[in-house]
């Protein structure tokens, strides 16, 4: 794993453990419209709700006839109201500190508007130097096309990065890109296993001696 030179995160589930959160605000939605909740248990369900961009969420929960009506209603309201329901990844401030002072980081979500305003909250966007979410590009992952504006936001190569998620859209997203995979918490495979931030920082303090 020689030759990291910046690092790219993903933000549910790497950055913050944010189900609850996510299927607060789905739920919103799905209730104005008189469908009935996500529930944590419907493991496909609940799955997507964490991993997708919106529109697909909406789309697939409620129809492509009703897409447009719920981006709207979703526009209507705050979602810093479900923050406080995020909860961070043990460690992940600490190793971000570290880390930030030795290389250029990046994140990569498929959330949209709402990501400057959790960044915010937590105090988290000093660390970074490039953030790009599913409103900066045509095509969210599993596209690579997030992965490719980071790598040329931190003027570095794919060749160069480490990208850090959690899901089967990331892996493909790296894959894509040609960008190194690093599996958190053993969601799926990478080139390489992460179970936590720690394991990050002493990943890249073995890489530079």
């Amino acid at each position: 794993m020689k030759g990291i030179r910046g690092i790219i995160y993903d933000c549910d589930g790497v950055l913050f453990e944010s189900r609850q959160a996510n299927l607060a605000y789905y739920n919103t939605v799905l209730s104005h419209f008189g469908e009935p909740p996500v529930l944590s248990e419907e493991r496909e369900r609940a799955h997507l709700c964490h991993t997708a961009a919106s529109p697909k969420v909406f789309e697939a929960l409620l129809g492509p006839e009703r897409l447009a009506a719920a981006l709207a209603f979703a526009r209507t309201f705050d979602y810093c109201r479900f923050i406080p329901c995020m909860q961070p990844e043990p460690g992940m401030v600490e190793a971000l500190s570290i880390l930030s002072a030795k290389m250029p980081l990046a994140v990569a979500t498929n959330r949209g508007t709402s990501m400057p305003e959790i960044l915010e909250h937590f105090d988290l966007g000093r660390f970074f130097h490039a953030v790009v979410t599913c409103r900066d590009v045509e095509r969210p992952k599993p596209h690579p096309d997030m992965l490719f504006m980071a790598a040329g936001r931190l003027g570095l190569r794919e060749s160069e990065l480490l990208f850090i998620g959690d899901s089967e859209l990331d892996r493909e997203a790296a894959r894509s890109a040609g960008i190194r995979f690093a599996a958190y918490k053993g969601q799926v495979e990478g080139d390489i296993a992460i179970e936590s931030h720690r394991e990050v920082v002493e990943l890249i303090e073995s890489c530079n001696l």
